[in-house]
């Protein structure tokens, strides 16, 4: 295992300003980063309603959604992550936006700058590099480390991307989803996950690049 299950007694934080957004040192995590355009607004629209109507119906008052998160129960806060975290990654998996990743010599560029550090700014664990999103399991030293890391992967990949292709402008969706690995048997599932995530989306030997630690 590349680091620790996380561990609610001790210290860790929630931050909506910050990425990743849940965080404690040493803890195992599960990340998603997207590219820009693999999610169109009308998506993104639509699943704010759907948010909005999924907590007006169950009780938790008509004020914008984001900002009912904190009252919601533990089972309804699990039901919810359920139903909406399963919206957006089937909908990733449809391969919406340019794919670009898709294209071996940019998703190396990806999966080279995600081991550059590996053993000395953080642990990697197992990852993917889908034709529009990302997925990987990683430990950290502190809360520090975790954001800095996740804005120097995404401004360098970007960067060197869009040189390689000659573009401009945002490559990645600012903001990944995070979440903490509690258990050893989650920790089993995302690897799963993680492994499984290609064939999920149909696609064929060099159409990804996926990083797998030995069982």
């Amino acid at each position: 295992m590349i680091g620790e299950i996380f561990v609610p007694k001790a210290e860790w934080q929630i931050e909506e300003t910050c990425r990743p957004h849940w965080s404690q040192a040493g803890a195992i995590i599960f990340v998603t980063f997207r590219t820009a355009d693999s999610i169109p607004s009308s998506a993104l629209k639509l699943w704010n309603r759907q948010k909005q109507d999924w907590l007006s119906r169950r009780g938790y008052g008509d004020h914008p959604w984001p900002t009912l998160l904190d009252k919601l129960s533990d089972e309804d806060r699990k039901r919810f992550n359920i139903e909406f975290n399963r919206k957006r990654e089937e909908f990733l998996d449809t391969g919406h936006g340019r794919c670009l990743l898709r294209r071996q010599e940019l998703s190396n560029i990806v999966a080279k700058s995600l081991l550059h550090f590996d053993g000395e700014r953080y642990r990697m664990g197992d990852f993917v590099v889908m034709p529009n999103h990302v997925h990987l399991l990683c430990a950290f030293g502190s809360e520090t480390a975790m954001r800095e890391q996740f804005d120097s992967w995404q401004h360098y990949t970007a960067c060197r991307i869009n040189r390689q292709i000659g573009a401009r402008g945002s490559f990645w969706q600012g903001d990944p989803f995070d979440h903490l690995v509690r258990s050893p048997e989650q920790y089993d599932y995302l690897r799963r996950y993680v492994r499984d995530n290609p064939k999920r989306a149909g696609l064929q030997a060099g159409q990804y690049h996926l990083r797998r630690l030995p069982d």
